[in-house]
C-alpha cells in the first residue's frame, strides 16, 4: 500500500497525463491575469456537471447552469485585487489571479486545483513535492465537500487555502487540513446558534432536512447534539441527494415534501444548498404548504430564493449570515465589467452573451409577445438573465447595465474582500515592504505565506481579523428574518449570534409574524398540560401525555 502521500502524488500524475490532450486554458480555468505574485480563486461558476453519474471513462466535464451568485463572489476577489495593486499597498508589486470552475463537483475541483499548481510546467510530479509552484495560495472553494477534497490536496505542498464560505466543523481538524483557513468561524457555532434560536422561540418539534455530502452530515449531526443539550428534539430528519443530476432527486423531494406536510413540526430546517432549497420549495407552493423555515448559511440570503415566484406563501424564514459589509467601488465596477488590461475572461464573457447575446430561443419569445398576450409567452427559465436589449445591441462583450447590483446581494460578497486582504497583509510582512519597496524574494514558497497568514492580525473597515488556532475568523452571525414585501422578500438583521459569549440575542419586536394572528407560531410535540393534569414524559424528552393528578395530588398551573 502506498503511503497516503503518494496516493495524491499519483492522483495529480494522472490528472496531469490527462490534461496533456486538452486545452484547459478555456475547459478549467476561465480568467486570469499575469502578475509578479498569482492569486488562485476555485470558484463554481457553474452549479452542476452534465450526466457527472453516466461518467464511465475520462472525458471533459460539461459545465451547466450559470451562477450568478458564485460569479458576483468572484469578481469582488478581481475587484479587491485591482484595489490593492492600484493603492501601492504592495510597493513594486502586481498581483494575478487565475480562476477555475469547480462546477460544485469535487473531482472536478481537484483537477482545476492541480491544473493551477502546474500552470507554465511549473509543477513536476516526481517524488519530491513541488517547492515553488506559481499560485502561492488559493482562494475558494465554495462548498465545504469541494474544500476537503481540495484542502487534502493543497495540504501537500502547504499550500494556503482560504474559504470564504465552507463551514464543515471538520475543516477544524489541522492534522488532516494543516494549510485551510477560512474567513468565517466553524459550523461548531452556527449549529449552536442555530439550536438556541429555536429554544428561544420555544419550538422543540422541528423537521430538518439536509444534503447527502460532507457539509449536510456533520451539520446535521452537529445540530442534533445542540438540540438535544437545549431540549430541542427532531420530529424527523430527512436527506437529499447533493448531486443536481442525480436520478432519484426528484422522486425524494416529492417524499420530503410529503414527510413535511405530515408532519406536526412546524419549524423545518434546511441544511442544504440553494438548488435543491428551490426545488423543495416549488413543491411546497404548488402544495400549498406553510411552515417556518430556518436557513443554513449556504441560502440565507438568496436573491433568487428570495423573489421566486410564491414565495410569499410559504410562511415565516429566518437564517443565519457570515458577516458582510461594503466593498466600495464595487457596484461600479459591476456597472462597467470589463477583465481589465491584460486580462483574459471567459466567465465575464459568458455572462455578457447570457445576459445581452441573441440566440434562436430569445428570438421565439419575442415573437411570441408580438402576437399573443405576455400571459401566454411564459419566459422559459434559460432566458431569466436576458436584457430587454438581447438581440439589438451590435456587441454584446461591449453592453453594461446595473442587473448585477441588484440580482445578488453585495454585501455577501465582504468575505472575499477580507480573504484577499488577509493574502495582502500577509505578503506584506513576508515580502518585507515598506512605502516604497518591497525587498523579499517573490519567487517564495507558499509555506511561507502560510505561516504568515496564520499570524496575521489588521484593522478593515474598522473590523479586526485574524485566524484562531483552527484557521477561522470568530466573527459571529447576523440573525436574518425574510420580510415580505409585494414583489417577494428582503433580508432584515434582527439579531445576533455572538461567537465568544455562545448568545443569541434577537430583537423579537420587531418580527411581523405571518401567522393569522401574528403571533408566534407553535412548533411542539404535545400540548401544554392544564392544571389538574401532570406530564407523563415519553422516551422523547419532547413528547408527553397528560395525565390526570393522582389521589391527594393537585396542581394550579400548567405544565
Amino acid at each position: 500500500m502506498l503511503p497516503w502521500v503518494n496516493w495524491y502524488i499519483l492522483i495529480a500524475s494522472l490528472l496531469l497525463d490527462l490534461g496533456s490532450c486538452c486545452d484547459y486554458s478555456e475547459s478549467t480555468c476561465g480568467a486570469r491575469r499575469p502578475g509578479d505574485i498569482v492569486i488562485g480563486v476555485l470558484s463554481p461558476c457553474h452549479a452542476k456537471v452534465e450526466t457527472l453519474d453516466k461518467r464511465i471513462q475520462p472525458e471533459r466535464f460539461n459545465c451547466t447552469e450559470f451562477d450568478l451568485q458564485s460569479f458576483v463572489r468572484t469578481l469582488a476577489i478581481i475587484h479587491t485585487i485591482d484595489t490593492i495593486n492600484d493603492s501601492g499597498f504592495l510597493p513594486g508589486i502586481q498581483l494575478g489571479y487565475v480562476i477555475c470552475d469547480t462546477c460544485s463537483d469535487a473531482s472536478k475541483a481537484i483537477q482545476s486545483a492541480v491544473h493551477m499548481l502546474s500552470i507554465n510546467n511549473t509543477m513536476s510530479i516526481q517524488c519530491d513535492l513541488i517547492e515553488r509552484p506559481l499560485v502561492k495560495a488559493i482562494i475558494g472553494a465554495r462548498y465545504s465537500e469541494v474544500s476537503i477534497a481540495v484542502a487534502r490536496l493543497l495540504g501537500l505542498n502547504m499550500v494556503p487555502q482560504i474559504s470564504t464560505t465552507s463551514s464543515v466543523a471538520t475543516l477544524d481538524d489541522k492534522i488532516r487540513f494543516p494549510s485551510f483557513l477560512r474567513t468565517i468561524p466553524s459550523d461548531v457555532h452556527q449549529t449552536r446558534a442555530l439550536a438556541q434560536l429555536m429554544a428561544h422561540f420555544e419550538w422543540n418539534w422541528v423537521g430538518v432536512v439536509s444534503g447527502d455530502d460532507d457539509y449536510g452530515r456533520v451539520a446535521l449531526q452537529s445540530f442534533l447534539k445542540d438540540a438535544q443539550d437545549v431540549h430541542v428534539c427532531a420530529a424527523f430528519h430527512e436527506v437529499l441527494p447533493h448531486y443536481l443530476g442525480h436520478s432519484d432527486s426528484e422522486r425524494r423531494i416529492q417524499e420530503v415534501a410529503e414527510q413535511i406536510q405530515s408532519s406536526k413540526a412546524q419549524v423545518v430546517l434546511l441544511i442544504l444548498k440553494r438548488e435543491l432549497v428551490e426545488k423543495l420549495f416549488e413543491v411546497m407552493i404548488r402544495k400549498g404548504i406553510s411552515r417556518t423555515w430556518i436557513a443554513s448559511d449556504s441560502w440565507s440570503t438568496s436573491r433568487r430564493l428570495a423573489t421566486m415566484k410564491g414565495i410569499n406563501m410559504i410562511g415565516d424564514i429566518f437564517g443565519l449570515r457570515f458577516i458582510s459589509g461594503q466593498n466600495p467601488g464595487f457596484k461600479q465596477f459591476l456597472k462597467n465589467l470589463t477583465p481589465g488590461p491584460g486580462a483574459v475572461n471567459r466567465f465575464i464573457e459568458e455572462y455578457k452573451d447570457l445576459r445581452f447575446g441573441c440566440s434562436p430561443e430569445i428570438q421565439k419569445h419575442k415573437d411570441c409577445l408580438n402576437s399573443k398576450p405576455a400571459a401566454q409567452c411564459p419566459l422559459p427559465g434559460s432566458l431569466k438573465l436576458k436584457s430587454e436589449f438581447a438581440c439589438k445591441l451590435p456587441d454584446p462583450q461591449k453592453a453594461n447595465d446595473d442587473f448585477l447590483t441588484h440580482a445578488v446581494d453585495l454585501s455577501m460578497a465582504y468575505s472575499e474582500k477580507v480573504a484577499t486582504w488577509s493574502i495582502a497583509h500577509a505578503l506584506r510582512a513576508l515580502l518585507k515592504c515598506n512605502h516604497s519597496i518591497c525587498s523579499g524574494e517573490r519567487n517564495l514558497p507558499p509555506w511561507k505565506l502560510l505561516q504568515e497568514l496564520k499570524k496575521i492580525n489588521f484593522t478593515l473597515d474598522k473590523r479586526q481579523f485574524f485566524f484562531d488556532e483552527y484557521g477561522n475568523f470568530a466573527s459571529g452571525y447576523d440573525l436574518i428574518n425574510w420580510v415580505r414585501r409585494r414583489d417577494g422578500r428582503y433580508f432584515e438583521v434582527i439579531g445576533e449570534y455572538n461567537v465568544m459569549k455562545s448568545v443569541v440575542e434577537i430583537s423579537a419586536a420587531s418580527i411581523e409574524w405571518g401567522t393569522p394572528n401574528k403571533t408566534i407560531p407553535e412548533s411542539k410535540c404535545s400540548e401544554s398540560c392544564p392544571p389538574g393534569t401532570s406530564k407523563k414524559i415519553s422516551m422523547i424528552y419532547c413528547c408527553y401525555n397528560c395525565s390526570k393528578c393522582e389521589e391527594g395530588t393537585y396542581t394550579n398551573v400548567s405544565n
